[in-house]
């Protein structure tokens, strides 16, 4: 069998975690309601790199947001000591606030910290500064490389920014990683700390990033953008890569109404966190386990869960995992599942996130958004939800999350009434 971390409940056992606000940047929308917006009507955002030339790589196809604009967003100060991950970051950490109704130079600084997830750190700060170094000297390197390529950069830019200096942390991982960071930010709400910002925003598309994503033999080489990352489709190849993510804003429960927050988007209820057994054990992978111990955190029966955001990995065996784990938990076509990343591509570590932002966007407005391009293989019993939306009450969400290496993570929201 796998092995499986549970959600401990030490300190405020019964301490209920809220989400009171959202940043969000993805490659089809910046911003809340432009990405719920394009994400409902089932638009694309994924093409062909335009960050540098790919025409000598296998894959060519990314999930870039084009809109973003660092230079209208931040003080000029910040620019040359961050990647582009962090000026993503640092803009959607204040979206979230703004939208959380908080004015974080007004709170207490030790009643606020940060949790991230990180996949690769600052990639094409890294490029830049080892190009100097190789063609003009040390004495070109910046010194902010010391920091600015580092796995926890964003949790400190964001925490030195806006004065939190409560519980910070990183988490390194990839796919799983993003509700882990999450996790871990509930339970420091769990030990006392009132609010704290959580998530992640992952952006390496940029040749040292490309190669090192090439390494992992999953993305996808086709060049139709509506036909290169197809999941549980009969014609699936691997994924395509992405940049952006989603942050929020984590409150206790008792804080967030204590301040009259202007707006509750729902409960993170449940979190089980499992790795696969070593390959060619014969023993069974770990995701199946993980959704357990997330509904058993949540207390809910499988019939509890109104929807399923599916990892999507678009690998055929990876994909039978998947829907295998569904299926046995579920039933048969018991439980819409979807997969919105289709449109964004896999965004590592940001993309788990973004998916528990789409799902409580999906409770505000009992809208399941679609999985626009795949076509479902018959040899997967799941209820896919196709090309287009589907109207119907969502309550709970189950979001799923694997990680390059056996890492397993699932956590279920629900509305905050429930």
């Amino acid at each position: 069998m796998s092995v499986a971390v549970r959600a401990e409940p030490a300190g405020k056992e019964k301490a209920r975690t809220l989400v009171t606000g959202l940043g969000i940047a993805a490659p089809n929308g910046l911003g809340i309601e432009a990405y719920w917006a394009a994400a409902c009507a089932g638009r694309n955002g994924i093409g062909r790199v335009s960050r540098f030339d790919p025409s000598s790589y296998p894959a060519q196809l990314a999930g870039e947001i084009e809109e973003f604009v660092a230079e209208a967003q931040l003080p000029s100060r910040l620019l040359p000591q961050t990647d582009r991950m962090t000026r993503i970051a640092l803009v959607c950490a204040d979206w979230a606030f703004a939208d959380a109704g908080v004015d974080p130079g007004a709170m207490p600084e030790f009643d606020m910290g940060v949790v991230t997830a990180s996949s690769s750190g600052g990639f094409e700060f890294g490029q830049d500064e080892l190009k100097a170094l190789w063609s003009q000297g040390s004495q070109y390197v910046s010194a902010y490389q010391s920091f600015a390529w580092f796995y926890a950069v964003n949790s400190g830019q964001i925490s030195i920014r806006n004065g939190m200096r409560g519980p910070c942390g990183v988490v390194v991982s990839d796919q799983a990683g993003g509700l882990d960071a999450v996790a871990q930010a509930r339970r420091q709400i769990r030990k006392g700390t009132p609010l704290v910002m959580s998530g992640a925003i992952d952006a390496s598309i940029c040749p040292w990033g490309w190669v090192a994503q090439l390494a992992s033999d999953r993305l996808s080489t086709g060049n139709d953008p509506e036909r290169a990352y197809l999941p549980f489709d009969s014609e699936a190849r691997g994924h395509v890569p992405g940049e952006g993510g989603a942050l929020l804003v984590l409150e206790d429960a008792d804080s967030a109404r204590a301040r009259s927050a202007p707006r509750i988007y729902g409960e993170i209820a449940g979190y089980g966190s499992t790795f696969d057994p070593r390959p060619g054990s014969k023993r069974a992978p770990g995701l199946h386990r993980a959704i357990e111990l997330a509904l058993d955190d949540a207390g809910l029966e499988p019939a509890g869960i109104d929807a399923v955001f599916a990892d999507a990995a678009a690998l055929p065996e990876l994909d039978r995992i998947e829907a295998e784990a569904i299926t046995k938990v579920f039933g048969p076509r018991e439980v819409p599942v979807t997969a919105p990343k289709t449109m964004t591509g896999r965004l590592y570590s940001g993309a788990a996130p973004l998916d528990l932002a789409t799902a409580l966007l999906a409770i505000r407005d009992g809208v399941i958004p679609p999985t626009p391009h795949t076509s479902l293989s018959d040899r997967y019993d799941i209820d896919l939800v196709g090309a287009e939306p589907r109207t119907a009450p969502v309550r709970t969400a189950l979001v799923l999350a694997r990680g390059y290496g056996g890492f397993n993570s699932a956590m279920v929201v629900r509305a905050a009434g429930e």
